[in-house]
């Protein structure tokens, strides 16, 4: 946990397709697509496909592309809106066939058997087929070849660093992230701990992009972050309670505590790398980088899909687990790297019992903030 190299191979979105799969509880990112999906449309008929191999074929690459249907929609998207646009532009009955090559790239411990047996259904059976592949690795390294690709998106994946700064782990220390596993609401110098990493890690994410997007080409990047002037991670106070990383979460741990089940250095150890980045961070990132030009850059407010549940799920105690299935879809596998199945298992059966305690849940609507940007490489 205190190491990239220790997180890359634990890091990763709940696998399978069961209950608690981030195949079937990636809700939130599905409405941030929906979202962005006009503005991806508009970077991708803006591309300039100046230089970087045949205009023929087409790379595209999805990076931190998780499973489930989100994937695909996304790369969908893409290259429905390419072959429309480049068969209008180059629709001489004597060119080649245009094609299309997909990488779908996560870390290791992503769950590409999943993806990739759904692959033939979801895909080849439709109208936008294209050849697939996947890349294993951080995207906060090298991935591709030089001048490789026409197409680089990332969707709801920034926000996770590459590492937990060993800074919020020094007992003692002003940075020391003591009794949370996140941010929200810690000092301020743990959350400026977090903020370096975060700059550090956007910085080489871009300039290893640029090495590998060809002149003209789009890089568009959607992830969580904050609006300009909003100093906290979360958006309001309801934001705040409802957010899978916050209350309930350091709650859940502290009654492992209580109960004698961990000690709290053990607590103290674990820390979420999350950081929801600020307009003027993500500008300021791109313009040191150089290499992209920023063509849009907006902030969207997204609606928590839970609050859709509150009709739904009128019971607290049904409400509670079905938040407590919607973070193991993007914790447990972390967790349970640390804690083991067993303590995982209670510690998410303690984060429904809180979230079904609060019944405010059920009146309150929160929401949530994503950042998309849309950049040409030059």
């Amino acid at each position: 946990m205190d190491s990239s190299r220790s997180l890359e191979c634990v890091l990763s979105m709940q696998g399978g397709e069961d209950d608690v799969s981030y195949a079937k509880n990636s809700y939130g990112p599905a409405a941030a697509l929906a979202s962005s999906k006009p503005m991806l449309t508009s970077a991708i008929n803006s591309i300039k496909l100046t230089e970087g191999g045949s205009s023929h074929i087409i790379k595209i690459a999805d990076l931190g592309c998780a499973v489930g249907d989100n994937t695909f929609s996304t790369v969908d998207t893409v290259v429905e809106v390419l072959r429309r646009r480049l068969t209008v532009i180059d629709g001489k009955s004597d060119q080649p066939e245009l094609e299309f090559e997909v990488f779908f790239s996560d870390l290791p411990s992503n769950d590409f058997n999943t993806l990739f047996r759904s692959f033939e259904e979801k895909v080849n059976g439709s109208s936008h087929k294209y050849f697939a592949a996947g890349v294993p690795g951080s995207f906060y390294g090298r991935l591709f070849p030089k001048g490789e690709l026409h197409v680089v998106v990332t969707t709801s994946a920034l926000q996770w660093l590459s590492q937990v700064t060993g800074k919020v782990m020094e007992k003692g220390s002003k940075t020391w992230n003591k009794g949370r596993a996140w941010i929200q609401g810690a000092e301020g110098e743990v959350v400026e701990a977090y903020a370096e990493q975060s700059d550090k890690d956007l910085v080489q994410f871009l300039k290893c992009r640029k090495e590998e997007i060809v002149e003209g080409g789009v890089l568009f990047m959607l992830m969580g972050g904050r609006p300009s002037g909003l100093v906290s991670q979360v958006s309001d106070h309801d934001s705040s309670l409802r957010h899978l990383f916050t209350i309930f979460m350091d709650q859940a741990w502290q009654d492992l505590v209580d109960e004698g089940l961990i000690e709290e250095e053990k607590r103290d150890g674990f820390n979420i790398p999350v950081y929801l980045r600020s307009t003027e961070e993500i500008a300021a990132a791109i313009d040191g980088c150089g290499g992209f030009k920023i063509e849009k850059m907006e902030v969207l407010k997204i609606a928590d899909p839970m609050n859709a549940k509150q009709q739904e799920l009128k019971d607290p105690e049904t409400y509670g687990r079905a938040m407590s299935t919607s973070v193991q879809a993007g914790l447990k596998p972390m967790v349970e790297a640390y804690l083991g199945p067993d303590l995982t298992r209670k510690l998410f059966k303690q984060y429904a019992v809180r979230a079904a305690a609060n019944r405010e849940f059920l009146k309150e609507n929160s929401f949530y903030y994503m950042i998309a940007v849309s950049a040409t490489r030059v």
